[in-house]
């Protein structure tokens, strides 16, 4: 079997259920600042994305203009709702331990709030050193960019051909694909929604999981589909 030379995951909705808490946060603020919208229609339209790039396609969509001081305000009542609230989606240690390819996170949020999530759910101990924040690259671009996705292949000397991606949103898909890379979607958070699948297999996954029971043989067979093909 044709072994990956690296396997990327995603942190918020994938590692840890952390996108819908987010979400809560993020639509209590649009709200209170004129913009009516529920948590639910921000994981579906918006997951992967920074909240000031979401920022930003609501004042091109809706012409209302956002004070700067809300991008603060979200970073500074999401780390507090994460700190008490953030749970690891069941079954990862166990997926994420079997992986017997290299590993690393790629994700959209910082570093600090990285670590911290999977320090508070155990999960750190298997990615220690090898998480990378698309803030945090040199060009700074999150997703949909896929220069995170490449920072990490080529910092770890993987083969973006070789290299598998597990994703949840359609932005953080979107990214991997254009990086040239193979992606497995992931629905097993709560902030999924009905045809989540079909947009993630829209935006370019391969396939789709919503178990992480189903990781290894999923990547084991991809991994011989490319030997074969």
């Amino acid at each position: 079997m044709n072994q990956p030379d690296l396997v990327i995951f995603d942190c918020d909705g994938v590692l840890v259920d952390s996108e819908i808490i987010a979400a809560r946060v993020e639509a209590e603020l649009l709200t209170a600042a004129g913009f009516e919208i529920t948590a639910e229609e921000i994981a579906e339209s918006y997951a992967g994305l920074t909240f000031k790039d979401i920022l930003l396609k609501i004042e091109q969509k809706a012409a209302i203009p956002f004070q700067a001081s809300l991008i603060g305000q979200a970073e500074a009542l999401v780390d507090r709702r994460l700190q008490n609230e953030v749970r690891a989606i069941e079954g990862v240690h166990e997926a994420v331990a079997a992986v017997t390819a290299p590993r690393c996170i790629c994700s959209n949020s910082t570093t600090e709030r990285i670590e911290m999530m999977l320090e508070r759910t155990r999960i750190l101990p298997l990615f220690k050193g090898r998480i990378f924040s698309a803030l945090e690259t040199p060009s700074k671009r999150p997703k949909p960019a896929p220069d995170v996705f490449l920072h990490a292949a080529n910092t770890l000397g993987a083969n973006p051909a070789n290299t598998f991606v597990i994703e949840d949103s359609v932005h953080g898909v979107a990214g991997a694909v254009a990086a040239g890379m193979r992606v497995i979607g992931f629905t097993g958070a709560a902030h999924s929604y009905p045809g989540h699948a079909d947009a993630l297999t829209e935006a370019g996954a391969e396939t789709v999981i919503r178990r992480w029971a189903d990781l290894g043989g999923v990547l084991a067979a991809l991994s011989m589909w490319s030997e074969n093909a």
